[in-house]
């Protein structure tokens, strides 16, 4: 037998579905057909997303061409036989392999635990008795009884709803609960307007109602946009992409170098075996055997100052992408809101008073009623006031916030006016009322839409006490409700009586009190995060299933704009395509302030034409709906808190305390590493490039070789990496988000940087060949000796090179290197250890290293800071600022 299924169960009338489904819903299917229908279709749950295994983390760290590079350099020196050098690098790498290893094992587990959600169970109608059972073990045909507090575990087709509400936020982004109904709806309505279906993952927040499983697990629109999270293809990250680049370039210059040396050195008569050595080494010296442990621990370092800020990062590098972000397209309900209701307004006649968290803006005596109105026509139960332990409607749970906050106590009002009688919510009326006593009468207390209400009111209560509510009245209260309305605002009627029997008609010769306007209110800390990303540079642009006029009252409020927003709906971009859309409308849809009710899959295409226009994508979001555009970004943020399982997994970092501020300060964090690892790349390289000079000038001119490959190796694997791991902890220039995004295509080392090396490199190579032929021929030092100055001089040369890093044009002793502690603690111990390369006799041996004598030694000390002096004269004349201003590369 064929799994069943109904297409479109929204659009066929719920006798029909029940009919395609052989199920009677009266008794509900039996024990043993629900089993059967059990292994036809499988559990009803989602595929779980594969956790990240121990061995693709590890082989994750080796996939990088700057680490192939190293891994050729150890297999040559180790087929020449030189064991030192090969071990060398070898543990360069595993040294490298270890800290990226366990860094991202650690984020990885730590987001696993994030995603562990509890079992849930559901109430069914089986055999004609009703069952709790796993929700895992829902079949389609199946009978779920819902009621208020209810979790939906499956998709439903109502065939039975009394008053019944759901708050389907997670599908739609639209925080105000819907109204539910058994009739059916166009087979070609939106999610949020399928009024006969409740959805796997939705929430029931008021009445009840009976409804059959049309489908479950990766059938249901929860498992459908799953299913689009994992066809979506994660992005590689902007620095991924420029260390790959870099990586490349390397090699052409690292095989150039050695190549060019060797055949020149033979074409000048040097042996052809000396020539491949000196050619070793200097393909060891171009490549920066450092870069990858200090590009790791820096991100690394990164990742864990944002653990300590409640946002886990998945991979490293995505640390830094958030410092290359230019555009943020950020959900609305529950990231930019609170995703709850809440009392921001009440229209009296005559009168407009203002809600905030502390009560009412302005004094009005007739606020009190309408006050105890809200609380006594309410069934809402606020608990302890946690998101948690309350119950019933959002708007309902607003009115008794508002009440709180004026000073009233909802309980002690209802305990003074108890409850004799109450008029459920008639979707029909669209009204519902209470009767309680109030002394020796009876007051009714109503609320519900405004029309209906203002419809069955004879009188409004003005300042000076009631009136009647005449034609032109009636006109200004809908003028009043139709520009709240425009402003996003929800809205309830107020409405009122006094009568001396609890059994009159609770909806005639009714006085209205007023109007409640409600929204989903901003989060108290986004105004500040949004003017911080905005003057870093960074555009802002909201996507929400909400509908446009809510989506741009709270755009404005945000500060994301003014009255000129650009805001688009889904159905102008059912059928947009990037690759084939109309120049006019693709130009215009780039330029939108807000995309408002738009479907999962016009997120995942935005995303994708953001991304094909050159900005570095950042997507926030904590509902299903915004899974697959969060995997498709190149950096998705989940919400931890209110975050749903798929969303999670599908982003590279959760904010497990849900604060859009922690987006801001982990966009700082991102830029303030970008600019350290370009800071340590022009320090090791112009590092690297001197001592390829060194080398390979004194070769070409003649000379012996100044430096062996294993002192480089030591010069690059000790003293230059723990400098370079200093620069990689600086805390970032005080205006590093008040700068504009860097270009996208923007590489770690452009034309300027490369510049830059090439001096700074060329400035300790002079120092460094100047003092090996003065110890040589003004010293007469033997070659060993002679190299062992060279090595000094280039080895301390290299030390104060740090300091030509920093930012130019600045103060020469106070600036954003000397201020890190870490540099300090970096130049000692690597001094520390260049005197023991001399000093220690087994460590010299190795090295080959003799002595060179207090001569020698002032020599290469005096000489090793030329470069610096030279550096920094280069600097205050504002050598940086006058490359950068050169045509880029």
């Amino acid at each position: 037998m064929p799994k069943l299924a109904v297409d479109k169960p929204h659009a066929v009338p719920a006798a029909e579905v029940a009919a395609a489904l052989a199920c009677d819903p009266a008794q509900g299917l039996s024990l043993r057909e629900a089993a059967r229908r059990r292994r036809l279709h499988g559990p009803n749950r989602l595929r779980a997303q594969k956790a990240k295994s121990a061995v693709t983390i590890l082989v994750h760290q080796f996939n990088s061409i700057i680490v192939w590079l190293l891994a050729a350099a150890a297999a040559i020196s180790f087929a020449f036989g030189d064991l030192p050098e090969a071990a060398a690098i070898v543990v360069v790498l595993l040294i490298n392999g270890t800290i990226g290893f366990f860094t991202e094992l650690r984020a990885a587990r730590s987001m696993e635990s994030l995603l562990r959600i509890a079992e849930v169970r559901t109430l069914v109608r089986r055999a004609g008795k009703a069952h709790r059972i796993d929700a895992r073990d829902l079949v389609p045909g199946d009978i779920v009884i819902l009621d208020a507090g209810d979790m939906v575990t499956a998709d439903l087709r109502l065939i039975e709803a009394s008053n019944l509400q759901s708050d389907e936020s997670v599908l739609t982004g639209e925080s105000v609960p819907v109204v539910k109904g058994t009739a059916p709806v166009g087979a070609e309505a939106e999610i949020g307007d399928r009024a006969s279906m409740v959805y796997k993952g939705s929430a029931i927040t008021q009445g009840a109602g009976l409804g059959i499983v049309v489908a479950t697990g990766m059938a249901t629109e929860v498992g459908r946009i799953s299913a689009l999270v994992e066809a979506s293809d994660a992005e590689v990250t902007p620095l991924e992409r420029r260390l790959d680049r870099l990586g490349h370039r390397l090699v052409w210059l690292t095989l150039g170098l050695a190549g060019v040396m060797v055949a020149v050195g033979v074409l000048r008569g040097h042996p052809p075996g000396d020539m491949l050595q000196t050619g070793i080494a200097l393909a060891v010296a171009a490549v920066p055997e450092g870069l990858p442990i200090v590009a790791t621990l820096c991100l690394a370092r990164g990742m864990w100052r944002m653990a300590a800020r409640n946002a886990v990062i998945t991979r490293l590098s995505s640390v830094e992408t958030l410092g290359a972000t230019t555009l943020i397209l950020t959900d609305k309900t529950g990231t930019l809101t609170e995703n709850e209701m809440a009392a921001v307004r009440y229209l009296l006649a005559g009168a407009d008073v203002e809600m905030t968290p502390d009560g009412p803006a302005a004094e009005d005596g007739r606020l009190e009623l309408a006050l105890r109105i809200g609380v006594l026509c309410n069934n809402a139960e606020p608990g302890d006031g946690s998101a948690e332990d309350r119950s019933g409607d959002p708007m309902e749970i607003a009115l008794l916030h508002a009440a709180a906050a004026a000073g009233f106590d909802p309980e002690a009002v209802k305990a003074r006016h108890p409850e004799v009688a109450e008029h459920a919510f008639d979707p029909d009326r669209a009204m519902m009322a209470t009767v309680n006593r109030d002394g020796d009468a009876f007051c009714y207390a109503v609320k519900g839409a405004p029309e209906a209400v203002i419809e069955a009111c004879t009188a409004e209560l003005r300042p000076d006490g009631p009136a009647p509510l005449d034609a032109g009245s009636r006109a200004g209260w809908a003028a009043r409700q139709t520009a709240a309305a425009q402003e996003g605002l929800r809205l309830l009627a107020l409405a009122t009586k006094r009568a001396g029997s609890p059994d009159e008609d609770p909806y005639s010769g009714l006085t209205l009190i007023g109007l409640v306007c409600f929204l989903d209110p901003l989060r108290a800390d986004v105004p500040a995060a949004i003017r911080a990303g905005l003057d870093a540079g960074v555009r802002i642009v909201m996507m929400t299933g909400d509908h446009a006029d809510t989506a741009a009252t709270i755009a404005r409020h945000a500060g994301l704009g003014t009255d000129g927003l650009t805001v688009i709906e889904g159905r102008e971009l059912r059928d947009f395509d990037p690759d084939t859309a109309d120049p006019a409308l693709r130009a215009r849809v780039l330029a939108a302030d807000i995309f408002a009710r738009v479907a999962p899959e016009t997120k995942l295409t935005l995303v994708r034409l953001f991304q094909e226009a050159g900005e570095v994508v950042a997507m926030t979001g904590d509902g299903v709906n915004d899974a697959p555009a969060l995997k498709k970004s190149d950096i998705g943020i989940a919400m931890g808190l209110r975050g749903t399982q798929v969303a999670r997994e599908a982003a590279d970092m959760v904010l497990k305390d849900d604060a859009f501020a922690t987006i801001i300060a982990a966009m700082r964090q991102g830029r303030v590493i970008f600019d350290n690892i370009r800071r340590f790349v022009v320090y090791l390289m112009s590092c690297n490039v001197s001592e390829v000079l060194v080398v390979g000038l004194a070769v070409g001119a003649g000379l012996p070789p100044p430096l062996l490959p294993l002192q480089i190796l030591f010069l690059n694997l000790v003293t230059d990496v723990f400098p370079a791991f200093a620069l990689g902890l600086g805390k970032g220039d005080g205006d590093v988000m008040k700068r504009p995004p860097r270009d996208p295509s923007e590489p770690i080392a452009g034309r300027p940087e490369w510049t830059l090396i090439g001096i700074l490199g060329g400035l300790i190579t002079l120092a460094t060949l100047a003092a090996f032929a003065l110890a040589l021929y003004w010293l007469g030092l033997d070659g060993r000796r002679a190299v062992t100055v060279a090595f000094l001089t280039l080895a301390l040369a290299q030390l104060w090179n740090v300091f030509n890093v920093r930012s130019d044009g600045g103060r020469m002793f106070v600036n954003d290197v000397t201020r890190n502690p870490y540099v300090w603690a970096a130049i000692a111990f690597c001094a520390a250890l260049i005197a023991l390369a001399v000093g220690l006799p087994e460590l010299s041996r190795l090295l080959d290293l003799p002595h060179p004598g207090a001569e020698g030694l002032a020599l290469a000390v005096g000489l090793s800071f030329a470069p610096l002096v030279a550096g920094q004269i280069l600097l205050l004349l504002g050598i940086k600022a006058r490359l950068r201003r050169r045509p880029a590369s």
